[in-house]
C-alpha cells in the first residue's frame, strides 16, 4: 500500500470516528465551536492573508487564469463573508433530530421520520479556499465529519484555514478530525478518496467540467454534484425594458467566473429592439464579448456569429451568447436543450408568463426578476452551502444543512403486536 493509501485511509478511519461523536454533539456545543472558529479567523487574519498572497503569486506565475485567481484570491471582504457566514450557521436551527409530523395508525402506533446526519462527506474541490470554511461550517452543524481537499493551486491558504477550524473544534471539546484537509496536491489522493464507501458516505465535487466528468466515472461513494452552471435570463415581450436592462447587465458581470454567472441572453423578438442595443453596448463597453443569432447582429453588428458550441458553453469568463427567439415557449425550449438545470431567470410583467417559466423550466433554481447571480446559498439564508447540486435525487440547488441531512423512520408504541 503506497503512502498516499495509508494516509488517506488514515483520515477515513479517524473522520468515521469523529462522525459518531458529531452525530451526538448538541446544538449549544456545535456553536460554540462555530463561534470560537469566527474568532479564531479574526485573530489570524493576517497569517491567513499571507499564506493566500504565497498561493496567488505561485498560481500567477503558474499561469493560472483570471476566473480561477479571481476564485483563489482571499479579499478582506471575502474573509469578512466567511466570518459572517460563520456566524449566520451558528443563527441556523440545527436540523438534527427535528421529527416531521406524526402519522397515528389505527393500532394506535406513531410514525414519523427523523433528521440525521449523512456521517462522513468528502469535498473536492478547486481554487477556492473559503470553500473550506463554508463545508466546514455546514459539516459541523449539519452533525457529520468532513474530509476538505482542495486545489493544489490554494494548499497553503486551505491548511491556515483547516488550522483555523480544528482549533475551533477543539475549544468546543469535539474532535479536531471532524475537519480534516488532505496536505497532499497528489491526484492519487482523489482517487482513493472516492473509492472508500467503508469511511466516506457521500462526495461533494466543486470544480470544472474535468474534475466533476471524471468523478462521475470513477467514484465508488454517491456524488453530489453540478457539471457546469450554463445559466440563461430571459427577457419576455412584456418584460418592464429599464429592469431587463439592469438585471441582464448584472448576471453576466457581477463577477465573470461564479456558476450562476449569465451564459446566454434570450430575448423575445418584441423586446429586443428596446432592450438590445443599450444592453449589447453597456456589456461591450464593460469589456464582454457578445457572440450571436443571426438576428441578434442585425441588432448588434459588433457581435460575432454564435455556433451551437456556444449555446453550450460554460465560459466563466467576459463572453456572452444572445438569441432572439418569438416566443415563451421557444425560450423553454432552448433552455431544455441547451442549459445544464442550475439556474435560469425571467424578465417579466406578466404573472401568467413568470408562472409558467418557473413550472415549465427544468432546473435547480428559477427565478424572475432577480439576476441568476443569486445562486448562492448565502443569498438564500443557508448561511452558506456546500456546493449547488443539479441531482434529482436527495439534495437539488445550493445545498445548506438540511441537503447534508437524511431521514430515518421512527415509530413508537405501547407494545402492540401484529396481528
Amino acid at each position: 500500500m503506497s503512502t498516499i493509501e495509508e494516509s488517506m485511509l488514515s483520515l477515513g478511519v479517524h473522520a468515521r470516528a469523529a462522525s459518531r461523536v458529531m452525530m451526538r454533539a448538541g446544538a449549544a456545543q456545535k456553536n460554540r465551536a462555530l463561534h470560537a472558529m469566527a474568532a479564531e479567523l479574526v485573530a489570524r487574519r493576517a497569517e491567513l492573508q499571507a499564506a493566500n498572497a504565497a498561493d496567488v503569486q505561485a498560481a500567477r506565475a503558474d499561469g493560472l487564469d483570471a476566473a480561477l485567481l479571481d476564485r483563489l484570491t482571499l479579499s478582506e471582504r471575502s474573509i469578512d463573508l466567511m466570518h459572517e457566514g460563520l456566524m449566520q450557521v451558528a443563527s441556523l436551527p440545527d436540523p438534527v433530530g427535528s421529527i416531521t409530523a406524526t402519522n397515528v395508525r389505527p393500532n394506535g402506533m406513531r410514525v414519523a421520520q427523523m433528521r440525521v446526519p449523512l456521517g462522513v462527506i468528502g469535498i473536492i474541490y478547486e481554487s477556492r479556499p473559503n470553500v473550506t470554511i463554508d463545508a466546514a461550517a455546514l459539516c459541523l452543524k449539519s452533525g457529520n465529519a468532513a474530509i476538505l481537499r482542495g486545489g493544489r493551486e490554494a494548499l497553503r491558504s486551505n491548511l491556515a484555514l483547516g488550522r483555523i477550524v480544528q482549533h475551533g473544534l477543539r475549544e468546543a471539546g469535539l474532535p479536531a478530525e471532524a475537519v480534516q484537509v488532505v496536505e497532499t496536491t497528489d491526484r492519487a489522493a482523489v482517487g482513493k478518496l472516492i473509492t472508500m464507501t467503508e469511511h466516506v458516505d457521500v462526495i461533494v465535487p466543486r470544480g470544472g467540467k474535468g474534475l466533476i466528468a471524471r468523478l462521475a466515472q470513477e467514484a465508488r461513494v454517491p456524488l453530489i454534484k453540478h457539471l457546469d452552471g450554463n445559466c440563461h435570463v430571459y427577457i419576455d415581450q412584456a418584460a418592464d425594458p429599464a429592469k431587463a436592462h439592469t438585471i441582464a447587465f448584472n448576471a453576466k458581470t457581477y463577477r465573470y467566473g461564479v456558476c450562476g454567472a449569465m451564459e446566454t441572453l434570450l430575448v423575445h423578438a418584441e423586446a429586443a429592439p428596446t432592450v438590445l442595443p443599450g444592453l449589447g453596448a453597456a456589456l461591450r463597453d464593460h469589456g464582454v464579448e457578445l457572440r450571436g443569432c443571426e438576428r441578434t447582429r442585425a441588432l448588434l453588428p459588433y457581435a460575432v456569429p454564435a455556433t451551437d458550441e456556444d449555446w453550450a458553453t460554460e465560459y466563466l469568463g467576459p463572453i456572452l451568447a444572445v438569441r432572439i427567439v418569438d416566443s415563451l415557449d421557444d425560450a423553454v425550449a432552448h433552455i431544455s436543450r441547451w442549459g445544464s438545470g442550475h439556474t435560469d431567470s425571467i424578465v417579466t410583467e406578466s404573472l401568467s408568463a413568470a408562472n409558467r417559466f418557473q413550472r415549465e423550466v427544468d432546473s435547480s433554481s428559477v427565478y424572475v426578476n432577480l439576476p441568476t447571480c443569486f445562486a448562492d446559498g448565502f443569498e438564500y439564508g443557508l448561511g452558506a452551502e456546500i456546493g449547488i447540486s443539479t441531482n434529482r435525487l436527495h439534495a437539488r440547488g445550493p445545498v445548506g444543512l438540511e441537503g447534508l441531512t437524511t431521514l430515518k423512520w421512527v415509530l413508537n408504541g405501547e407494545g402492540q403486536t401484529r396481528g
